[in-house]
């Protein structure tokens, strides 16, 4: 079984050393670099990437924008000092997948990482046709009519979720619990919201008069059509 290829990307030298040494006795295989001219040359042979916010050059919110536009598919963790909660909202708007605050606990990223990986291996399989909706689970795509639907890998992982409920009233703290592998939700409850968002404008014709995601105020969502 061939290692979980990681691309870390990260100013800071010791950081890396660090990273590198305590992933590699968890059986990741890991890449390194200081910015994104070095690490955008490994991107298409990742499974996952971890990314600094305050880079030399180019920084994080636009590296991520890149890889989203080459590999949408890919996971992304952003592993930050920057600790607002504008910062987290911002992130997950542009698409990352989670993110971690400096200074951290190296077990509790690699539980992120795996988190990570292990949904991008969803429990659905097969295809399904929703109204104009096809999405094929092993292949993760996503078609709206004849046009390819991007998602990021949150994104996809949503839709799964809540096609695999479909019919269900979900709640944000059962969501919170299948998606991010958390409880508290602080924050993370904002983050739903952007996530569910972003999937509504991209598959909804009109996202104010939704045809697949409801909101049950005070309740939660219902996947329908």
């Amino acid at each position: 079984m061939s290692k979980p290829k990681v691309l870390i990307i990260d100013d800071d030298p010791d950081i890396l050393e660090i990273l590198r040494v305590n992933l590699e006795l968890y059986g990741f295989q890991i890449f390194t670099a200081l910015n994104w001219q070095e690490g955008e040359k490994f991107l298409k042979d990742m499974d996952i990437v971890v990314l600094d916010i305050m880079l030399p050059e180019k920084d994080g919110y636009e590296i991520l924008r890149e890889i989203r536009d080459k590999m949408p598919e890919i996971p992304v963790i952003f592993l930050t000092a920057k600790d607002k909660v504008y910062d987290k909202i911002k992130g997950f708007e542009i698409g990352a997948d989670d993110y971690v605050v400096k200074p951290f606990e190296t077990l509790e990223l690699i539980a992120r990482i795996k988190a990570c990986l292990r949904r991008g291996k969803n429990s659905c399989s097969g295809q399904v046709t929703i109204g104009e909706l096809f999405v094929d689970f092993k292949k993760r795509v996503v078609k709206k009519g004849e046009k390819n639907i991007n998602l990021t890998p949150k994104e996809f992982d949503l839709l799964c979720y809540l096609i695999s409920r479909r019919g269900e009233v979900i709640t944000k703290k059962e969501l919170k619990k299948a998606l991010w592998d958390e409880e508290k939700l602080y924050s993370w409850s904002r983050a739903i919201d952007v996530h569910l968002m972003h999937l509504r404008k991209k598959i909804e014709d009109d996202p104010s008069n939704p045809r697949y995601i409801f909101t049950l105020p005070a309740v939660g969502y219902r996947f329908g059509e």
